[in-house]
């Protein structure tokens, strides 16, 4: 009883420093964007059908921004106006590994070359800030004595390894991404889950999320011709399997609060779990992949509206959104839309990718924040606060290419 008032005394203070330092600032287009969101219920936000292209190039530009925002080849953690940084922050290698994805995949649509370009740089930049081991630090970059392993940032930067290496010859890079595959295969334990956590997140021994590295070491399997990375990667998975529950729901599911995990993380095991399901020809997994979807679809509001956590029961934990998790939910329906060939999954995708359109500025005239999305709705919300960071517009970008591929729009 004692230790839950005291948490409630820190969080209430910590929300009060923070409003404090969101009406203080001095940016005053920034200030008016949190307190229009904040008095707006995400409940009525009206989406946005069309303008798929549009909002497409607008988050391909701000992910080059925060790129060139950098002094090396990562890609910057995101716009944040009231924190420490007062702006764009430093680098951060994990989610600068599944950007590269991202860019290349645009990069084929568009025609885009320079993009292959970026996303090349950013994997020699990954390559030469790699650990030892071959793991990818947790956190955002740091010297190299002060790096600590984190294995699902190793999986997220093999992601980009790949993709690269198949449009770029380079064995720098492709030693990587063998170091790093090795490193993912020998964190595995005799169930199946991964070791190495990272000391920037909860120190739960179990995160579930972790099995979208799976997705990425099956691939690396795909890539060498080594059985070694996609049998791991299926042990991976069939780990994770063992923590579901009869509805679909997973435990261990979260950064910090298992009990009511984000859809963020749900988009995390959802996606690998499906991914690996589809290449392995593995009818299981995506079955696992679709459960766990039919648990969500309720939940989706006729507007989009997608509440940013979910407990053991699928119901909503939260009243604010987690604008990735809602990308990451589309991504994997409008993925079983075209497997099952089902209509309410497509619908249910076009449905949260419309309402996050709504939430994507263009028009402020500061780099920073047009063409990104925050990372909750309301920018207030718990999620990432008060910022834009650079994996919310990654996946959001993600989901408005399928959008564009099941729509057959084209985005050059």
């Amino acid at each position: 009883m004692l230790s839950s008032i005291k948490q409630k005394y820190w969080d209430t203070s910590h929300d009060l420093q923070r409003w404090k330092a969101i009406l203080l600032n001095d940016d005053r287009i920034f200030r008016n964007i949190v307190l229009k969101d904040h008095f707006r219920s995400p409940k009525l936000v009206g989406p946005i059908s069309g303008e798929t292209a549009k909002r497409a190039a607008a988050a391909v530009r701000w992910l080059v921004a925060a790129q060139n925002a950098t002094p090396d080849r990562g890609v910057s953690y995101g716009y944040f106006p009231v924190s420490p940084a007062k702006g764009w922050d430093i680098s951060y290698p994990e989610t600068t590994g599944y950007i590269m994805t991202s860019l290349i995949d645009f990069a084929r649509l568009t025609g885009q070359v320079e993009l292959v370009d970026r996303a090349y740089h950013m994997a020699q930049w990954e390559a030469d800030i790699q650990m030892s081991s071959g793991a990818v630090q947790g956190g955002k970059v740091t010297s190299s004595e002060k790096q600590t392993p984190a294995t699902f940032n190793t999986g997220m930067v093999l992601d980009g390894f790949i993709s690269v290496l198949q449009e770029r010859d380079d064995n720098d890079i492709f030693r990587a991404a063998e170091r790093a595959g090795e490193f993912l295969v020998k964190d595995l334990d005799d169930r199946g889950m991964f070791k190495t956590n990272g000391a920037f997140v909860s120190a739960q021994s179990i995160k579930t999320y972790n099995v979208l590295c799976a997705w990425a070491m099956y691939r690396l399997g795909k890539l060498t011709g080594n059985s070694y990375y996609s049998d791991a990667a299926i042990r991976a998975v069939e780990g994770a399997l063992k923590l579901r529950k009869d509805n679909g729901w997973f435990a261990e599911n979260c950064l910090d609060d298992h009990k009511n995990p984000l859809t963020h993380t749900i988009g995390y095991t959802t996606q690998g779990i499906l991914e690996v399901g589809i290449a392995a020809g593995r009818d299981d997994f995506v079955d696992a992949g679709e459960h766990c979807l039919q648990g969500i679809l309720p939940n989706i509001e006729e507007n989009g509206y997608l509440a940013g956590s979910l407990d053991s029961d699928w119901h909503p934990a939260d009243r604010w959104v987690c604008i990735t998790g809602s990308a990451q939910i589309a991504i994997v329906a409008y993925r079983l839309a075209e497997l099952r060939g089902k209509q309410e999954y497509l619908t249910a995708a076009d449905k949260l990718v419309n309402y996050l359109k709504a939430t994507q500025r263009t028009d402020t005239g500061i780099e920073g924040i047009d063409g990104a999305v925050a990372g909750s709705y309301p920018i207030s919300g718990a999620y990432m606060t008060a910022g834009y960071p650079n994996w919310a517009t990654k996946y959001f970008l993600d989901a408005l290419m399928l959008q564009a591929k099941y729509a057959g729009l084209n985005l050059k």
